[in-house]
């Protein structure tokens, strides 16, 4: 047995470990969900847990690989490397440690991209505060993969802290294994047949309209489809939504800095006194998902399923949520710095 082999057959055990929901098993996937993880096990290596956690609701299922596939794993004008040095500060800014071992590893397999190469600094400009980070280091054209990067895990960073534990690899495996281990999972997570072809995964979802807050995205063609179809996928899932609970999160968002709130959940209380009792489970967990999915806990899961019993219902709610706030984060690093 491979390596390769080995390490798929426990990336896929550990489907049986993402908390709150049940992903679907790739022997009963069906439709769009068999599809998705066909070719994501065929074009990233495997079935990932951050992307199976998705897997009740098939629209931001294929969303999240559309995001994945199109700004990570393709290669145009800038390489990988640069793309998991992104994927590494992004995640790290959110404290979610599952991707920043995960992406981190898979950087220090790759040959680092040269001085003055395409996204070569964009890590470093992400790490300066955004009073600190002065005039993007990349062009228009590259700014769809760096930037699309950027939005990519600031919505997987919320989900998997939502789902996931803090790392992938078990807690029973010995401290000096880790490293190895993460980069023989690194090494798993390559094209099996070379380099991907742009927007090969565009098929999965119907074509969409470019919303004005990506319009950055507009000098790449496939990821510009890649974002509009996935966040039109996601918006679908996610119609039930109550407005109320949407005008909640949006003027939230309109207003907070990207800061994390703290250790206390006191920040939660006087949000949710605008609104209708009823609506305060989907709220709350809609807005730790955004700000704060560390502190989500199973109570507050399970005050949600009294009003919406279903996996799908948990993944539709908390994806509109991440992506939601990856949008409109993004779109103030594409936005042109003060003077």
């Amino acid at each position: 047995m491979t390596t390769r082999t080995i390490v798929r057959a426990v990336l896929r055990g550990s489907l049986r470990d993402i908390h709150h929901v049940q992903a679907v098993a790739p022997g009963r996937a069906r439709g769009l969900t068999a599809a998705v993880y066909t070719q994501a096990e065929r074009e990233f290596g495997v079935i990932a847990p951050p992307l199976a956690l998705h897997s009740a609701s098939p629209g931001p299922l294929a969303a999240s690989w559309l995001l994945l596939r199109e700004t990570l794993l393709v290669e145009s004008r800038v390489d990988r490397a640069a793309k998991e040095a992104v994927a590494t500060e992004v995640s790290r800014a959110n404290s979610c440690s599952y991707c920043v071992d995960v992406h981190q590893a898979t950087a220090e397999t790759l040959p680092p991209p040269p001085p003055g190469a395409p996204g070569a600094d964009a890590a470093a400009w992400l790490r300066a505060g955004p009073g600190d980070r002065g005039p993007a280091p990349f062009t228009a054209e590259e700014a769809p993969e760096i930037l699309g990067v950027a939005l990519t895990f600031h919505h997987l960073n919320r989900m998997v802290g939502l789902f996931l534990d803090d790392s992938p690899v078990p807690d029973r495996a010995p401290a000096g294994l880790r490293g190895p281990i993460l980069r023989t999972v690194a090494r798993t997570m390559r094209p099996v047949a070379g380099p991907l072809e742009a927007g090969a995964a565009l098929g999965l979802l119907p074509a969409a309209p470019l919303p004005p807050e990506l319009a950055w995205a507009a000098p790449n063609p496939e990821v510009a489809q890649a974002l509009a179809r996935a966040r039109a996928a996601v918006d679908r899932a996610a119609h039930w939504v109550p407005e109320p609970v949407r005008e909640l999160l949006g003027d939230h968002l309109d207003t907070w800095d990207g800061t994390p709130p703290g250790i206390s959940r006191a920040w939660l209380n006087s949000p949710l006194t605008a609104l209708p009792p009823a609506h305060h489970p989907a709220a709350r967990l809609a807005l730790l998902t955004a700000l704060a999915p560390h502190q989500a806990t199973g109570a507050d899961v399970t005050a949600f399923r009294a009003h919406h019993p279903t996996d799908r219902e948990l993944i539709d709610l908390t994806s509109w949520s991440a992506l939601t706030t990856a949008v409109a984060l993004t779109a103030r690093l594409a936005a042109p710095p003060r003077a």
